[in-house]
């Protein structure tokens, strides 16, 4: 179950701290990125789609863990890969950071990552 605060710290925040652990070097590494609330889950969108070496480090090792404000959570990653949802995830992010935002930023949105709440 996910603690209150950091519950309350994603509140005060558009943009969360990602640790993901490489695939090769098996060291983690921590990057800013953008995310999504949604009911019991946060979604993510790899900057670069599949090209990028965070989503890469995911597909490899799925455990995550997620800073916001101080607060952190611990979880296992979810790939999105379908099509229809990853577009849903699109749209979430245009609805919260701008069409033009996500367009500047996301040159290549063919995936995204769920990491549940619970």
């Amino acid at each position: 179950m996910t603690s209150p605060d950091f519950t309350q710290s994603l509140e005060g925040t558009s943009e969360i701290d990602l640790t993901v652990t490489g695939r090769n070097t098996g060291r983690e590494s921590t990057r800013p990125v953008w995310f999504v609330r949604e009911p019991g889950r946060l979604d993510l969108l790899p900057v670069t789609g599949t090209d990028s070496q965070w989503y890469k480090n995911v597909l490899a090792r799925p455990a995550v863990r997620i800073t916001a404000d101080g607060a952190e959570l611990a979880a296992q990653a979810t790939p999105v890969t379908d099509p229809a949802r990853v577009a849903e995830v699109i749209d979430a992010f245009r609805a919260k950071y701008g069409a033009d935002n996500v367009a500047n930023y996301y040159p290549n949105p063919n995936v995204a990552v769920e990491v549940p709440l619970a």
